[in-house]
C-alpha cells in the first residue's frame, strides 16, 4: 500500500495505462459485428411489425365485410358476399401471431413457421383469389358490366385493390422476415463456434 507521504512502487504512478485499453482484434470484431447484429435485427423486427399492423388491418376490413355480408347488416347492393378466396385468407392471422411470437426471444421457429403459413394461408388465397376474380374483372373491363358492389363500387375492382395490396405487404414481409432469418441463424452459428 502506498502511503501519502512515502516512495510508490514502481509501474503505480498511472503512466502504465496504455496496455490496458488495448483490445484484441478479434474481439474488437467481434464486438462490432455484435452491435451491427443488434441494430439490423431491431430494424428489420421494426420492419417486419410495421407490416404485420397492415395485414391486420387489411385482414379486419375483410372480416368486418364478411360480417355485414353475412348478417345482412346492409342490403347485398351495398356489401356483396364474400368471394371464396377470403374464407382461407382468415387463416392469415395465425402466421402473423407466430411472426410476432418469435421477436422476444429471436425464436427461429416460430419466425420459419411464421414464413411457411404466410405463404400457405396469405399467398396462396391471393394467388387464388385473382384467379377466382378474373372473370368478373373480364366482364367489367370487356362490357363495363359489374354484378356485385361494394358501397357503389365494382367489388371486384375493390377486391383487386385489397389483393395488390396485401400482395406487396405480405411479399415485403417474407423479404424481411428471411433477412431477419439468416441474421439470427449466422448470430446462432457464430455463438455454437465460441
Amino acid at each position: 500500500m502506498a502511503s501519502r507521504t512515502g516512495p510508490r512502487p514502481a509501474g503505480t504512478d498511472g503512466s502504465d495505462f496504455r496496455h490496458r485499453e488495448r483490445v484484441a482484434s478479434h474481439f474488437r470484431m467481434s464486438a462490432s459485428r455484435g452491435l451491427a447484429f443488434a441494430l439490423g435485427s431491431v430494424a428489420l423486427k421494426s420492419e417486419i411489425k410495421k407490416l404485420i399492423y397492415v395485414q391486420v388491418a387489411i385482414w379486419l376490413l375483410l372480416v368486418a365485410q364478411m360480417s355485414v355480408g353475412h348478417l345482412k347488416l346492409l342490403p347485398h347492393d351495398q356489401v356483396a358476399m364474400p368471394y371464396q378466396w377470403e374464407y382461407p385468407y382468415l387463416l392469415s392471422i395465425i402466421p402473423s401471431l407466430f411472426g410476432l411470437m418469435s421477436f422476444p426471444r429471436n425464436n427461429i421457429s416460430y419466425l420459419v413457421l411464421s414464413m411457411i403459413g404466410t405463404g400457405l394461408f396469405s399467398v396462396a388465397p391471393l394467388i387464388y383469389g385473382s384467379m377466382e376474380m378474373f372473370p368478373a374483372a373480364q366482364q367489367l373491363y370487356r362490357h363495363g358490366k359489374a354484378y356485385r358492389f361494394i358501397f357503389g363500387f365494382s367489388a371486384v375492382s375493390v377486391m383487386y385493390l385489397v389483393v395488390g395490396v396485401a400482395v406487396q405487404v405480405h411479399a415485403w414481409q417474407l423479404y424481411y422476415s428471411k433477412k431477419l432469418l439468416d441474421s439470427w441463424f449466422t448470430s446462432t452459428q457464430e455463438k455454437k463456434k465460441k
